[in-house]
């Protein structure tokens, strides 16, 4: 999953470099939080238009989430 939100942003910043994801061990009903930090000049490139691109990426991982029977939510730091 980890990798999935990493590859997805690196396609979408300028500083490739700056780009990590970190995880939470799940809380009390299980959901994973993934936090995804990007260098500030590249944090409208992630979020998009009125958050568009946060919600797809949050979409397409939520997707991968659920064939894989688990809970995530992806915050954007």
């Amino acid at each position: 999953m980890e990798e999935l939100i990493r590859t997805i942003a690196r396609g979408l910043v300028d500083e490739k470099d700056a780009v990590t994801v970190t995880r939470d061990e799940p809380d009390a009903e299980g959901v994973i939080i993934y936090h995804l930090h990007v260098a500030p000049d590249d944090m409208g490139r992630v979020i998009g238009k009125q958050g568009r691109i946060a919600k797809a990426i949050r979409t397409v991982v939520r997707a991968c989430a659920t064939r894989a029977d688990q809970k995530v939510m992806v915050e954007i730091d």
